[in-house]
């Protein structure tokens, strides 16, 4: 008997199937809780969708995806002001403010979907596939006509039986994503600073030492609430200096991540003089933690190390509780590499709705996507 497999698009996290959480254990940002959250403060030019994949009346298999349109947006990243820059703004604007993203875009690493262990993967990957054309039918006939299909965030390996079923596509390769592994004899924040040779020691210290007179506090809901808008001011900051945004995130995006995650969600404000100068958030995973988004003043970051400082917090809480791995997911790469983050390579797929951009598409992703070069450290003895 031939299996066939059916599928289902949900345009809200309310409107889920019961079961949808059963294929969730192992990936904190596929469940409904925190799709959820993506849903109701997700940033202004985004709509999420979710599908379901059925074994007859069986779920076996979700997925997510995230449609941007960048025309809400007033900025790409403010950082490169040059010619190359508006010219890929003109062309982002025209050719590429409409994305369909398999995955999310808010993350880094395999974020898309999650099967069934007895699911037949190939004839999955192919329901998928009819689902992504269906949403881009319906998406279509709202007036938001997709131009890109980007399907993101794959190891090597977990790239190839999309590649077999998505043949018109262009597989790019990213940034990596920095991946912190967690040494098993390690037990404390000691074991991590004795591990490091001399130099990136003296760096350690020279850090910690730069940072005196900054308190960080773990804060609740309600602080999260009190110091709302000066939260995203600082986040606001770095995201705008980055050197490409396709997105900024909602104002109640941080508290509303706490209300709904509760204590999977950490966000650590740093103050300075009572004043709050900078923050960052963690989000448990399972035996792995991923970095989220943060924030600082950027005057008091340089001269106290800021943001040196709460990567060796990250390293130090996540040792003490125990977890495997930190993600520290893809910017400033070099900074990450020097704490002791490895490189990842990953990859996605991009397809574009015009035949002739479409036959171009390397070219044109490399204009879209800033290439970075960056020197890889190792900090160990």
């Amino acid at each position: 008997m031939t299996t066939t497999y059916s599928f289902e698009i949900y345009n809200s996290a309310s409107l889920l199937p019961q079961e949808w959480n059963s294929l969730t254990s192992n990936n904190i940002f596929l469940t409904r809780e925190y799709l959820t959250v993506l849903e109701n403060s997700c940033p202004v030019n985004m709509i999420c969708h979710f599908i379901g994949i059925f074994e007859e009346k069986k779920l076996v298999g979700i997925a997510i995806t995230q449609f941007l349109f960048a025309e809400k947006l007033e900025s790409f990243g403010d950082r490169d002001q040059c010619l190359k820059t508006s010219v890929r703004n003109f062309a982002f604007k025209n050719f590429a403010s409409h994305v369909l993203f398999v995955g999310n875009n808010m993350l880094t690493g395999q974020n898309a979907f999650a099967f069934d262990e007895d699911i037949k993967q190939a004839k999955a990957i192919t329901t998928l596939h009819k689902a992504i054309n269906q949403l881009k039918k319906e998406l279509k006939a709202k007036g938001k006509k997709v131009h890109i299909t980007s399907i993101k965030d794959f190891t090597e390996t977990e790239i190839k039986p999309l590649q077999a079923e998505f043949k018109n596509n262009y597989t790019f390769s990213t940034q990596p994503n920095m991946i912190f592994e967690i040494n098993e004899n390690w037990k404390t924040e000691q074991d991590y600073i004795d591990a490091l040779s001399k130099k990136y020691r003296d760096q350690y210290k020279r850090a910690r030492k730069k940072a005196e007179g900054i308190i960080k506090q773990k804060m609740s809901l309600n602080d999260i609430l009190k110091y709302e808008d000066i939260i995203y001011d600082l986040y606001f900051h770095v995201a705008k200096n980055a050197p490409f945004n396709t997105f900024f995130l909602a104002r109640n995006h941080f508290s509303f991540f706490k209300e709904i995650m509760k204590d999977d969600f950490l966000l650590y404000g740093y103050f300075l003089d009572g004043k709050l100068i900078g923050f960052n958030t963690l989000i448990k995973n399972g035996a792995i933690m991923d970095t989220y988004f943060l924030g600082y003043d950027e005057s008091i970051q340089r001269d106290k190390m800021l943001y040196l400082n709460m990567l060796y917090d990250m390293i130090a809480y996540s040792i003490n509780k125990g977890f495997r791995e930190i993600v520290f997911a893809r910017t400033a790469l070099e900074i990450k590499s020097s704490v002791g983050a490895k490189p990842l390579k990953m990859y996605g797929l991009i397809t574009h709705s015009n035949t002739l951009i479409n036959h171009n598409i390397a070219r044109f992703f490399n204009y879209l996507e800033p290439k970075t070069d960056w020197q890889e450290r190792n900090p160990f003895k």
